[in-house]
């Protein structure tokens, strides 16, 4: 179909859900719950298929998410490099919301124009309505700042409330049980706990029925964002991006929530969706791999200025616009102490004691460990992995050697 038009716009809307999992949408191949906004924005908009956080530390993650830089590397001591400074500085109205108070005192938050923390009152039960959820709550200021929005702007949102409460109706919670299910919990806490092997099943059942509820009072919040893209003369100039700091372990590696940060694929896996307002690149996809720190670029780029990144991070425009073959053909992940996972299109490999290997694109999740009979793609992605982390350094030549043909199709 066509891609549309490519012309430099004029705002931008970035939503970072945390412990948004991927497997959860539609788009990625969800089939049981139903989330017709999330459907609508993939229909009108580009997925990303491979997108990896470089990191799960949120104060790493956003000196990619803001410099351009990968997590891998040092910390930059001039902030005015950063993506607000620089949209600043072309006088883009810049603006932080956010209700993470990591987020809000970032050191290179204080780059944006208008830093807005979100102090919400924890819930102590499930809400009565959307709008009373703490995303219901987070996305109204949204749309109370994008009503007031001076152009050019970018609101920049960062919301935690998949990871902070579970707190949405309970007729969305008995939404997505089937007949002889038990009863989903009533809990509010978010669970964030190691599983037994002999696991209660229904356990774990409790905790996907009552995240996916709250996957679907995202849902309906998304849905007004996007009629107002739709309706506003503002919104028909702005573009959306939708992605994940980090996704939600639920059961796959017997974790449920946040556990010990294990690099394993449902944590750094994560959704990445844009809309553009002249419908370039509309209900098309693209596996190519992608992280964080091109969001910098890729915005830049948006409206209508240069961003150097020493560190490789790239636009993805061209990739929408269908001129270029993809992005990136490795993506690393720096973890918790000394853990490190490194992503090929043929491989996933996290470097932890022991080390494990993961056939891609098949097997998603990482179900079945095959370090012990690929010794050789072990060692050949560990190289990878170091070569890597060392190219991220100062001083150090960014340039990466092309990689074994093994790793790129997992053949010879």
């Amino acid at each position: 179909m066509p891609r549309g038009r490519y012309n430099r716009g004029m705002n931008a809307i970035c939503l970072v859900i945390d412990r948004l999992h991927m497997g959860y949408l539609g788009a990625y191949g969800n089939t049981w719950i139903r989330t017709p906004s999330l459907d609508r924005l993939a229909a009108e908009g580009f997925t990303f298929d491979e997108a990896f956080i470089e990191s799960p530390e949120l104060g790493r993650l956003y000196e990619a998410y803001w410099l351009g830089r990968h997590a891998m590397g040092p910390l930059a001591a001039d902030t005015s490099c950063s993506l607000p400074a620089l949209l600043s500085a072309r006088s883009v109205s810049t603006r932080l919301l956010t209700d993470d108070p990591t987020v809000a005192r970032h050191r290179l938050a204080a780059s944006f124009g208008q830093i807005v923390e979100l102090d919400l009152p924890e819930p102590d039960a499930p809400a009565r309505t959307v709008e009373d959820t703490l995303l219901g709550q987070c996305f109204a200021q949204a749309l109370e700042h994008l009503d007031s929005a001076r152009e050019p702007f970018l609101l920049w949102c960062h919301f935690r409330a998949l990871g902070k409460a579970w707190d949405a109706p309970r007729e969305f919670r008995l939404a997505n049980c089937d007949e002889g299910d038990p009863e989903p919990p009533e809990t509010v806490a978010v669970a964030g706990k190691m599983l037994p092997e002999d696991y209660d099943p229904d356990e774990l059942l409790g905790f996907s029925q009552v995240y996916a509820a709250q996957v679907c009072v995202l849902d309906a919040c998304l849905g007004v964002v996007l009629d107002w893209l739709t309706t506003s003369p503002i919104g028909r100039e702005t573009l959306l991006v939708l992605t994940s700091a980090r996704g939600f372990p639920l059961g796959e590696h017997l974790r449920v929530g946040q556990c010990d940060g294990a690099l394993y694929a449902e944590l750094v896996h994560v959704p990445m969706l844009f809309r553009i307002p002249n419908g370039l690149g509309a209900s098309d996809r693209s596996n190519t791999l992608v992280q964080p720190s091109d969001l910098a670029p890729t915005l830049s780029e948006w409206y209508g200025g240069p961003f150097e990144s020493p560190g490789g991070a790239k636009s993805v425009f061209p990739v929408l616009r269908g001129v270029d073959g993809g992005v990136h053909d490795r993506a690393a992940i720096l973890g918790y102490g000394t853990e490190r996972a490194m992503v090929t299109p043929a491989w996933y490999l996290r470097q932890a004691s022991p080390a494990e290997l993961f056939s891609r694109p098949d097997d998603r999740w990482g179900a079945n460990d095959v370090a012990n009979r690929c010794t050789d793609i072990v060692e050949a992605m560990a190289v990878t992995l170091s070569q890597y982390e060392q190219a991220m350094q100062p001083s150090c030549d960014p340039h990466l050697e092309p990689l074994d043909p093994i790793l790129l199709t997992g053949r010879d």
